[in-house]
């Protein structure tokens, strides 16, 4: 393994593997923590079958990804640090630590559903309560947006470059823990939007994978057509430029990704709760709201703005301290 405590600079000389099952919420979450760290990353995939990926977090890996195979998502050296997210990556990360000899850092993103002891640092989420002396918890998610938002800003689509200021931008996301997108939920919606668009020039919406196509159909009927800009899966998602362009966002608060990559923007924030919210997602929100960055969404709506924050840095902090001072 590389030694960990050498060149600090910007970015350690650290070998970091990051170890997910696919899903784009935990890779996101990974992938911005892992690139904080070091230049180069080792994204690896595991696909365990069944019953190996029932058993998890607790049960063994899938055989098949024997580190002896040179296929195994975890054959090769050890890495100076691991970066896993999901339950079933649990168990490859505690494989991952037990041939290293306990000399790799496992860092689990979320709540590993396996007890706190079995890595040497986890971060969760405040509203998941997950508590431990290896824990680290913050009220948004980590994410790679902060220098992509600048870029946006300054380079912005087309399509939404030649929409009329002020532009009201909305960030849909799916069903997730019982949150509802059906058809009445979009008809609701579109009718809070009407009114609100009313202080604004256009309007801008982007659905998210998990927003259903019934859903989408009834929203777009029931929004005004003029200076409206609906992404309909045509090409690259305008997710980033609605962001950085918007004076104001109105973003699903079923998505905590998405509501803590809409922190970094510094643009005023309302957040959309679909019927059926999860209590542990009213409570982010609430907290949100509370910290003056957050105001839910009625038919009322005005710019506002906030000092723009990420926790990403606060969460590479805390995985530093693990691995000790630079050298020197």
């Amino acid at each position: 393994m590389a030694d960990s405590k050498d060149h600090w600079g910007e970015k350690p000389a650290l070998t970091v593997w990051v170890l997910t099952d696919g899903k784009i919420g935990d890779d996101v979450q990974c992938l911005a923590v892992a690139a904080a760290l070091t230049n180069s990353v080792d994204k690896r995939v595991i696909a365990p079958r069944m019953p190996w990926s029932w058993l998890a977090p607790w049960g063994p890996i899938d055989p098949r990804d024997s580190r002896k195979s040179p296929e195994s998502p975890i054959a090769g050296t050890p890495p100076d640090v691991m970066i896993a997210s999901g339950r079933r990556a649990i168990p490859y990360a505690r494989a991952v630590k037990a041939v290293s000899a306990g000399q790799t850092l496992v860092v689990i993103l979320k709540d590993p559903r396996a007890g706190y002891k079995m890595a040497d640092f986890i971060w969760a989420p405040a509203h998941d309560r997950l508590r431990g002396d290896n824990v680290f918890s913050t009220l948004t998610s980590p994410h790679a947006l902060a220098g992509k938002l600048d870029l946006a800003a300054r380079n912005p689509a087309k399509a939404i470059a030649g929409l009329p200021h002020p532009l009201l931008g909305v960030v849909l996301g799916g069903p997730s823990g019982g949150a509802r997108y059906g058809t009445a939920e979009a008809v609701a919606l579109a009718a809070n939007l009407q009114s609100a668009a009313k202080n604004f020039a256009a309007l801008a919406v982007t659905p998210s994978r998990r927003t259903p196509d019934a859903f989408l159909q009834s929203l777009r009927s029931g929004l005004p057509q003029e200076n409206l800009f609906f992404w309909e899966g045509n090409g690259e998602n305008p997710y980033l430029d609605i962001l950085s362009s918007a004076d104001t966002l109105i973003v699903a608060a079923d998505s905590h990704n998405m509501m803590s990559e809409a922190m970094a923007t510094g643009t005023g924030v309302y957040a959309y709760r679909p019927p059926g919210l999860a209590a542990k997602m009213e409570w982010f929100v609430k907290e949100l709201e509370k910290s003056g960055v957050v105001r839910g969404f009625g038919k009322k709506i005005e710019p506002f703005d906030f000092a723009p924050f990420d926790a990403t840095q606060d969460i590479v902090a805390e995985i530093k301290k693990r691995l000790g001072p630079p050298a020197g």
